[in-house]
């Protein structure tokens, strides 16, 4: 950052008055620039297939970064939405889908990178089409997952965290679908990625 945003004059780095943190500060206005991280909101979409199997929803990105690589539908939340709200709209963009009721999932902070992913798990309707985000959607069961062409970290950690669960909750019957009440009951996973430096 070069320029306050107030009033365009230069800004310099400081630790503000009753802070303990490097601050981007206006040399004019006294500004003080917090920069906080940004929030990812996405869903962990489940649907009984026309097989009669529950499988997990992925889509194809049509974006960068990581063009052609299958992601859960997610993305930053917007100013005046709500972290289901965004995660709603995430599904609708990236695969027109829409969702019954959502339950946090999955919190994971990136610090090296200033992000907080939080993902919803919500069962919803086998009708899902690509959005304008994605080049392609498709149900996949944990056998079929295109574990090496997953898009971020992140993801990777949502699923094997959510097929772990789905086994503890379906010891006897594997492909079998699960309950709201059961998927109601899943644990909140909170994780921080650690890049070593």
């Amino acid at each position: 950052m070069n320029f306050c945003n107030h009033c365009g004059e230069s800004v310099s780095q400081k630790i503000p008055p009753n802070d303990n943190r490097m601050r981007y500060v206006c040399d004019s206005c006294g500004t003080i620039h917090y920069q906080n991280p940004n929030v990812v909101a996405g869903v962990l979409p489940l649907i009984v297939d026309n097989d009669g199997i529950e499988k997990v929803l992925l889509c194809r990105r049509a974006i960068e970064p990581r063009y052609g690589y299958w992601t859960l539908p997610a993305g930053f939340m917007e100013n005046g939405e709500s972290l289901e709200e965004a995660a709603a709209r995430e599904s609708i963009e990236e695969a027109n889908l829409k969702l019954n009721k959502l339950n946090l999932y999955f919190v994971m902070s990136l610090t090296h990178i200033s992000q907080v992913y939080t993902m919803f798990i919500g069962q919803a309707k086998n009708d899902f089409s690509p959005g304008i985000e994605s080049l392609e959607t498709k149900l996949f069961t944990e056998s079929e997952i295109p574990w090496e062409q997953l898009a971020f970290p992140v993801v990777a950690k949502t699923l094997k965290s959510y097929f772990t669960d789905r086994s503890n909750f379906l010891s006897d019957n594997k492909i079998g679908v699960l309950t709201p009440n059961q998927v109601d009951d899943f644990p909140v996973h909170n994780f921080v990625y650690d890049v070593k430096k």
